[in-house]
């Protein structure tokens, strides 16, 4: 393309020579990078989902070509997706030398007493920041930790998410690309609920927001929920199946036909991690599991279930 000739950006409908147009996108998400400076502002109480303080909610006009007419949604979103690619930022995280995980692992095989733990795979530690996002950043976190695994343990995924960048975006492009994931129609009703737009948003987010950003890049989810009637609803159920897949050092499940939401979930968890076809090797008191790591997401009582995604 002639570096003389200009294009429309999707962000503000501008026409931008072509030669600038990777600046002028960013300077739409240093613009945003602003709101999350700004002090929290309290909400009210009668909101539908939870909700942490919300900062700006400043949403996008995105174009196709100048035009905004909606019938023009595939070329709009096709635009989205190739200017976030060129624009969304690398996450920073924790580094620790020789892996998380293997960290965890000599900690824990460390232990004295009859204890077992079950630890999966590759894991970069991504932590809520005072001055950034403390309060409101931890399901963001959660799915930056999951992406981590991916990109290293599961070739596919890696080529798929984020437009194949190979590395985890920070929360910013993160909530860019849940907004391409509603816009391509997943999970519609959770969308509605944020009136479409999460873009410089503090609100929390949960399991569901995860699942709709995973499945837009074609990645197998699911979500499983632990409410009153699930916890009272389990015999014959693929939970208790999968009690019978696994019997590491003899270690002996527990019953959930009776237990709380909670523990229902607890033994899922444990079940599903300690599943022994999936099982690399066992030392003393840890096993090495190459499941894909799940997502919890815990709730209060009073907020009637606990949920996790995997």
């Amino acid at each position: 393309m002639d570096s003389d000739s200009f294009v429309s950006c999707p962000f503000c409908d501008s026409q931008v020579p072509f030669s600038q147009r990777t600046g002028h996108f960013k300077t739409h998400f240093w613009d945003l990078d602003d709101d999350f400076d700004l002090p929290p502002t309290p909400q009210s109480q009668s909101l539908p989902r939870e909700q942490a303080p919300n900062g700006s909610r400043s949403g996008a006009n995105y174009s196709c070509g100048g035009e905004t007419n909606s019938d023009n949604g595939e070329c709009k979103v096709n635009d989205k997706i190739s200017c976030l690619i060129g624009s969304q930022t690398r996450s920073n995280f924790y580094k620790v030398e020789g892996g998380l995980m293997a960290l965890l692992r000599n900690c824990l095989d460390s232990e004295v007493g009859n204890s077992y733990s079950i630890l999966s795979g590759y894991v970069d530690h991504f932590q809520c920041l005072e001055s950034e996002d403390a309060g409101w950043g931890c399901g963001w976190c959660n799915i930056q930790m999951l992406c981590s695994h991916l990109l290293v343990e599961r070739p596919e995924a890696r080529k798929a998410l984020f437009g194949g960048s190979g590395f985890v975006p920070d929360i910013l492009s993160l909530q860019r690309w849940l907004e391409i994931a509603w816009e391509k129609g997943f999970d519609a009703p959770g969308s509605a609920q944020f009136n479409y737009v999460i873009c410089g948003s503090k609100e929390w987010i949960g399991t569901t927001e995860c699942t709709a950003l995973l499945r837009s890049f074609a990645l197998r989810a699911r979500v499983v929920d632990f409410g009153p009637k699930e916890s009272q609803s389990l015999t014959g159920s693929s939970v208790d199946n999968m009690r019978d897949k696994a019997n590491i050092h003899n270690i002996v499940k527990r019953k959930a036909e009776k237990s709380e939401g909670y523990q229902v979930l607890m033994d899922f968890v444990w079940n599903y991690f300690s599943d022994k076809s999936s099982i690399l090797f066992c030392q003393q008191h840890v096993v090495i599991s190459e499941k894909t790591p799940v997502m919890a997401y815990f709730r209060y009582k009073f907020l009637t279930s606990n949920n996790f995604v995997s």
